[in-house]
């Protein structure tokens, strides 16, 4: 598995239904992308739920390396790159997901938290604490999803949990989902990753 986001940053008076239109007709593209696990295609709209931008920000969990890759280098991205710029993509490689009880549902929102491995901490350890929670909140009722990856190079780890309605207070930057793409969903894998 393999997590992956960009963020495009809008004014701050942009009017934001120009996102929800674009999702809206463009979002089911993906619902059948070969290799793509799930794509939630969130917004941040300030002063919403304590963001203080407008930003469009999907985040991806892929099930093969050449998918994403084919994504990155395709039409779907091209499209992005067109309409606002070439982002920054952001990558990690996967460590644990599984789903929640509320994984029948659409969600309606989700939350990413970056966490840094202190230097001089035992990575393994860490990262053994993170999944050990991951597992606790993947049984946590209106937790639809909930994954862990890794960028090694800054020592990083991403926190990404879809959840049915509201984000709760705490969780990390929250985000509205407008729309899942989840055509590889089951190919995932339930647990850890290593």
């Amino acid at each position: 598995m393999h997590a992956m986001q960009y963020s495009v940053t809008l004014p701050a008076d942009y009017d934001m239904e120009i996102i929800r239109h674009r999702v809206r007709t463009k979002g089911h593209l993906l619902d059948d992308f070969a290799g793509l696990g799930l794509k939630a295609y969130g917004i941040r709209e300030r002063g919403v739920d304590g963001s203080p931008v407008n930003q469009y920000a999907p985040f991806y969990l892929w099930a093969d390396a050449e998918a994403m890759n084919g994504f990155l280098l395709g039409d779907g991205f091209r499209g992005v790159i067109r309409d606002f710029g070439r982002p920054a993509v952001k990558h990690w490689q996967g460590l644990f997901h599984r789903p929640g009880p509320a994984a029948g549902r659409a969600p309606g929102a989700y939350s990413r938290r970056t966490e840094y491995v202190p230097e001089g901490a035992d990575p393994a350890t860490v990262i053994a604490n993170a999944v050990t929670r991951h597992e606790e909140l993947a049984a946590t009722e209106g937790v639809h999803t909930t994954s862990l990856a890794l960028d090694p190079r800054r020592w990083e780890l991403v926190h990404f949990t879809l959840w049915a309605d509201a984000v709760p207070q705490g969780a990390g930057d929250r985000y509205q989902a407008l729309h899942l793409s989840a055509p590889g969903l089951g190919r995932l894998g339930a647990g850890r990753q290593w």
